[in-house]
């Protein structure tokens, strides 16, 4: 390749990251510190966004509900994908892949169609009324199921959950199986070899999922709107929806959206930072188990 094709190939990538991306966020910022006077907004720089952001208790206690969310759909995803990837990784054989590629084939389904599959189920009419009443043990149909913050940490989690095992599953699967057998050797027992090898390997994965599943739930917009019903307007990517779509308050949405984004970024460098400490922590236990 000639030096102007090589220049080409690596400033168009550059200039689509800078064009998609940075330019956005950028004068998602600069419309943050805009002031909306009587309707119409004013490029009249001010902090009277981030001011009323703070001072309300709406929005922080908006923020804080959906960090509570993806908290527990971080949790769930967890407990259902690393035994999952677990099992794949070291007790499947022949039809490994096979099986893999079963628990991430939802994600070529359409996110709306898994989102109203959920409101199907759960709905006063849906599959679950219906097979508690077949079975009799209701006579009528429950409306508990659906529209409040249960349902949507239950779909939120179903749909998250294979973001979640991709990198613990990739992680575990590249752990040596030489390590194993170490631990075997000096007659440490399987719980041991778990606990000491194989769980601190993992976790770099274990972050990554767990911030995958975290970032996305946290900043989801059709799932709490189709199934949360009044809590859904506790979810801060409905609240941002309300200030630019209905309320017209974009410069107050611009504020909530560049907070959102700040605390994303302080979760990705915190994520980061746990992984290279526990990449450095999983290489010492890895060497040593080497060695014997």
């Amino acid at each position: 390749m000639t030096r102007g094709a090589k220049t080409l190939g690596v400033a168009f990538p550059v200039v689509w990251v800078i064009v998609t991306l940075l330019l956005p966020y950028a004068l998602l910022l600069v419309q943050s510190f805009w002031r909306l006077k009587a309707g119409v907004i004013t490029h009249e720089f001010t902090f009277d966004n981030y001011r009323r952001l703070f001072g309300t208790p709406v929005y922080p206690h908006t923020i804080l509900y959906s960090a509570g969310v993806a908290a527990r759909v971080t949790v769930a995803s967890l407990l259902l994908a690393y035994p999952l990837a677990y099992l794949l990784a070291f007790k499947v054989g022949r039809h490994k892949q096979l099986m893999y590629m079963a628990v991430i084939i939802p994600l070529w389904v359409s996110y709306l169609v898994r989102a109203y599959g959920w409101k199907i189920i759960l709905g006063t009419n849906g599959i679950l009324n219906g097979l508690l009443m077949a079975v009799g043990l209701t006579h009528a149909p429950l409306g508990i199921f659906l529209y409040n913050r249960a349902a949507v940490v239950l779909a939120l989690t179903h749909i998250y959950t294979p973001f979640a095992l991709m990198p613990i599953y990739a992680v575990l699967e590249s752990i040596p199986a030489s390590l194993k057998e170490a631990s075997q050797d000096l007659y440490g027992s399987r719980w041991r070899t778990f606990v000491h090898v194989t769980l601190p390997l993992s976790f770099p994965g274990v972050m990554a999922g767990c911030t995958f599943a975290f970032v996305l739930s946290m900043g989801d917009f059709i799932a709490p709107q189709l199934l949360g019903g009044s809590d859904s307007a506790l979810m801060v990517s409905n609240l941002v929806w309300s200030l630019f779509g209905v309320a017209y308050n974009w410069p107050l949405g611009a504020a909530v959206s560049v907070v959102m984004l700040l605390l994303t970024l302080g979760l990705l460098w915190l994520a980061s930072r746990l992984e290279a400490r526990w990449n450095y922590t999983g290489a010492r236990v890895g060497a040593p188990a080497a060695t014997a």
